[in-house]
């Protein structure tokens, strides 16, 4: 009998469905954590990282208004070179605070220390000969003056240790933005 009174209990805890829910919410709580992270991590990045882009985009633009319009004829040059050099009144720190003032005026994810790290910023200059079959009087000069900004930019992620629970955790990422503008002068 006894025999038989656990045998009926073992085939009644078996047959119920009271905690179904809750064991099938702990079976999916680590990828629910899982998405949870990679659609935080990847918003935050891609907004960051667009956010760069237009601060640079913005001090090329800047550099290329503000730069020697005849710095292709005064110092022609092949390959790029510093144009910081010619521009009296800005240093890489101005271009920097360019970027930085993009990135953290534009609407953020995640507060300002969370965001992208913007260094080694660049300003050069190349003096690309014109197509030949451009008509002259395109041109004021064959060379064609092109003002490049660079930004060393190290995107960090706030919840990469979380992804340690799946596998490796996330570090960080190191790319380089750039952006060129033809240089009009001021």
């Amino acid at each position: 009998m006894a025999k038989s009174v656990t045998l009926s209990r073992i085939k009644t805890f078996w047959q119920s469905c009271s905690g179904t829910a809750l064991v099938e919410f702990v079976i999916v709580f680590p990828m629910m954590i899982l998405f949870f992270a990679i659609m935080v991590e990847f918003g935050r990045l891609y907004w960051g990282y667009q956010s760069v882009v237009a601060g640079v985009r913005d001090a090329a633009r800047y550099v290329a208004r503000v730069g020697p319009v005849d710095v292709c004829v005064d110092h022609y040059t092949a390959t790029s070179a510093d144009l910081l050099q010619y521009i009296s009144f800005l240093d890489a720190d101005d271009i920097e605070e360019m970027i930085e003032e993009e990135r953290i005026n534009s609407t953020s994810v995640l507060p300002s220390q969370f965001a992208v790290d913007v260094g080694g910023v660049s300003a050069t200059y190349a003096c690309p000969e014109a197509d030949s079959s451009a008509v002259a009087w395109e041109y004021r000069t064959p060379e064609i003056p092109l003002a490049t900004v660079a930004a060393q930019v190290t995107m960090q992620f706030p919840l990469g240790n979380l992804f340690s629970l799946f596998g490796d955790g996330l570090g960080s990422v190191t790319t380089t933005v750039s952006d060129d503008a033809r240089i009009f002068g001021g």
